[in-house]
């Protein structure tokens, strides 16, 4: 997913910027390491987007990483039992790589979040994976839902765990030249709205 906004319009409500859902391949290449993977999703998600020079293109990739194995979102409920099974008791990674195009150039940043999940008791799995929450999430859980008592050790944006890094996604927009006075007040609907 990409959002994107005419230059002449960097200050629109975000109401009127535009969300294009871009099939690419996101299955990771052989031997692919986690942050290559979702700095080259992130770049290739915002490249497929059908774009003019004057327009402001954000898009982003995020994944849970074990070491080198990388955990999209979950296909089914086995595998989202596998993928907690996997974390649980361990530490890990959240990886995110955020990509604007602007005035015809790319800029990316690759954001990590260390965590450390509790050892789950078979109980606390199977009640986790009944809530559904598991659903479309890297990984297989949710930290700001019934999962958020799974986490006794964050290091790192907590928004990159949530979804969007929102400190370092502002930071670079605002090197970019948006004032943050401008965006901030919007922020809650915009973040809803991915």
């Amino acid at each position: 997913m990409a959002l994107s906004v005419n230059e002449s319009e960097k200050f629109v409500p975000f109401q009127q910027w535009r969300v294009s859902y871009n099939k690419i391949n996101e299955k990771p290449k052989k031997g692919e390491k986690p942050l290559d993977y979702v700095f080259r999703v992130a770049l290739e998600k915002n490249k497929a987007v059908k774009k003019n020079s004057s327009e402001i293109v954000l898009s982003a990739d995020t994944i849970v990483a074990v070491g080198r194995r990388i955990l999209l979102k979950p296909n089914n409920i086995e595998e989202a039992s596998s993928f907690l099974g996997l974390l649980s008791g361990r530490r890990h990674r959240v990886h995110t790589s955020i990509c604007i195009f602007y005035n015809d150039k790319y800029y990316q940043k690759n954001i990590t979040t260390i965590l450390k999940m509790k050892r789950l008791s078979e109980e606390e799995k199977k009640s986790y994976l009944k809530s559904q929450e598991w659903r479309g999430k890297a990984g297989g859980y949710s930290i700001q839902g019934a999962a958020s008592y799974f986490f006794p050790f964050i290091s790192g944006s907590y928004s990159n765990v949530v979804g969007l890094p929102l400190t370092e996604t502002i930071g670079l927009l605002n090197g970019l030249g948006f004032k943050s006075p401008s965006f901030l007040h919007r922020l809650n609907n915009w973040v809803l709205k991915l």
